[in-house]
């Protein structure tokens, strides 16, 4: 169910009387830079009111580079910083307090024990989030706030520690990214004493070394981009001032271009931070990291030369809110819902549904014939179903490798009824339509999963790869599969839609891509034409 609009505005008084069925709760994130907690009443249909927010900034990340561990002082300041947003909560009667701790906290050596001590003394248990978590987060907060169910969008979020990128098109996530940019953490490494020429050139090669292997460029070229966290609002603070807004309410979707960060960042480097603290728009507290957050956001867009730059003032604490206030779909039947979800994503990504819908219909006729022959339990027809609907909304990013991008954005969609682990294997399984075969020592995200989950996915992609084969023209030719099981191979048998007037391609694309269904069956396979012919040729596509 897509959220509401978040109301962020503060109402008169934190003790303005909740309406009927609201719940107030409180939401804390706990950054490497700065922690920052937001109140709200939340309606059971998901309706969010912002009633009060509270901000630190301890500078968790602080030391963390050179010692692995958080500093005792940051900790300190964070400690009593916590206590005061704890008492809060509790003074003005919230009934839930989520907290959730991020880069600083995850990659120190005393994290955990800092979470434990958090809770001895505050009363807060803390969620550690990993780097994908954070910038589903902040890509929830932005479709909560911008349109971005038109055209591709890069949501960034640059903290103390780490920075975080959402890729999507049409409002469809294709990945999340995390990488250990942080404001802090690059100050420290790259810019200790002063943002030197030479120091700022190496943390932008750094940078852009990284991001060459995460943003494809030909996929994100000219994508809009939306930045959140203090980088962002400052930039926008001091474009504003640039041209003569010196007082704004708020800076939130304040549009740039974004060759405006390169101009002020070569502004910025040539100052001292005590210099900086006199540039209007820039916040005191952000002084001396700016050019360090600027750096990697100039980065970021000189790689994709977006089409427009745009700052966000709401991040992962709002969408730590729109998460808590989400409101649960009642559905009667979970099939039905699964499939209705699996088919409006398919329509969000403009897939090709009568190719999607035959290679489905072949796939279902190959595994009723062969599954159980092969492996397969009851359970999975359903998932190679889905996958094979699927198996091609890769295309709505780019042909080129569509297959992986296939992966992408059914490893990040959100379905009804299925379980994470279905969800895995139907974008593996998709993920493995076309192209190599499923390796573990070559395929990462393949090789870390365990050993059953890796053969029910080799044995899934196995059909569907004949299965497409089977509709190599798109033209729905092929009107039945028979199977036949000999004593030196299997035969699959084509017969032809009475409309087609030949299945040529057909036969030689269910040829080229048996191999790993050989392999899995432990036969030959035998791709045989209606007049018993057996098609010679062809090599794994």
């Amino acid at each position: 169910m897509t959220s509401p609009p978040l109301h962020l505005h503060t109402t008169p008084s934190a003790r303005t009387p909740r309406e009927d069925g609201e719940q107030r709760i409180a939401a804390i994130d706990i950054g490497s830079n700065s922690i920052r907690q937001i109140i709200a009443d939340v309606s059971p249909t998901g309706a969010i009111r912002v009633i009060d927010e509270m901000k630190a900034a301890p500078r968790l990340q602080t030391g963390l580079l050179e010692t692995g561990a958080l500093g005792e002082e940051p900790m300190r300041l964070a400690l009593e910083a916590l206590g005061r947003m704890a008492a809060l909560a509790k003074q003005i009667g919230c009934k839930r307090v989520d907290a959730v701790a991020t880069s600083a906290v995850r990659g120190a050596s005393n994290g955990a024990a800092f979470l434990r001590q958090i809770k001895e003394q505050t009363g807060l248990r803390v969620r550690m989030l990993e780097g994908e978590e954070e910038a589903r987060l902040a890509f929830r907060s932005a479709l909560a706030h911008f349109d971005l169910g038109r055209g591709r969008a890069i949501v960034m979020d640059i903290g103390g520690g780490s920075l975080e990128f959402a890729l999507a098109a049409e409002g469809i996530v294709e990945r999340y990214v995390s990488l250990p940019f942080g404001a802090v953490r690059l100050t420290e490494e790259f810019l200790r004493d002063r943002p030197t020429p030479k120091g700022v050139r190496k943390l932008r090669k750094a940078v852009r070394e990284a991001l060459r292997e995460t943003i494809p460029v030909h996929d994100w070229r000219g994508a809009e981009v939306i930045g959140s966290g203090g980088t962002f609002t400052n930039l926008a603070g001091m474009f504003l001032a640039r041209q003569g807004v010196r007082v704004a309410h708020s800076v939130h979707g304040t549009r740039m271009p974004w060759h405006e960060i390169e101009h002020i960042l070569e502004m910025l480097q040539e100052l001292t931070p005590a210099e900086r603290l006199g540039v209007p728009g820039l916040n005191a507290g952000r002084a001396d990291i700016i050019v360090a957050g600027l750096a990697v956001a100039a980065e970021v867009c000189g790689r994709v030369e977006p089409r427009t730059f745009v700052a966000s003032a709401y991040g992962i604490r709002e969408g730590l809110l729109l998460d808590i206030a989400r409101v649960t779909p009642v559905v009667s039947d979970p099939g039905e819902a699964r499939e209705r979800s699996v088919r409006e994503f398919a329509e969000r990504c403009h897939f090709e549904e009568p190719h999607a819908r035959q290679v489905q219909r072949l796939a279902m006729q190959l595994f009723d014939a062969i599954g159980s022959r092969v492996g397969c339990s009851p359970a999975d027809r359903v998932v190679l179903s889905d996958a094979a609907l699927l198996h091609d909304v890769g295309y709505h990013i780019n042909y080129q490798k569509h297959h992986k991008h296939s992966f992408h954005l059914i490893q990040h969609a959100d379905f009804l009824g299925m379980t994470p682990e279905e969800q895995t294997i139907m974008a593996h399984v998709a993920r493995y339509h076309r192209g190599s075969a499923p390796d573990r020592t070559r395929h990462e995200m393949f090789g870390k999963l365990d050993r059953a989950t890796r053969e029910r996915i080799q044995r899934l992609a196995a059909i569907l790869r004949v299965a497409d084969g089977f509709d190599r023209g798109h033209s729905a030719a092929v009107l039945q599969l028979k199977v036949r099981w000999m004593d030196r191979a299997m035969r699959i048998t084509a017969h032809p839609d009475p409309r087609a007037k030949t299945m040529r391609l057909e036969l030689w694309g269910a040829n080229r891509k048996k191999g790993l269904l050989e392999e899995m069956a432990g036969t030959p396979v035998e791709i045989v034409t209606p007049d018993g012919r057996v098609v010679d040729g062809g090599e794994e596509e």
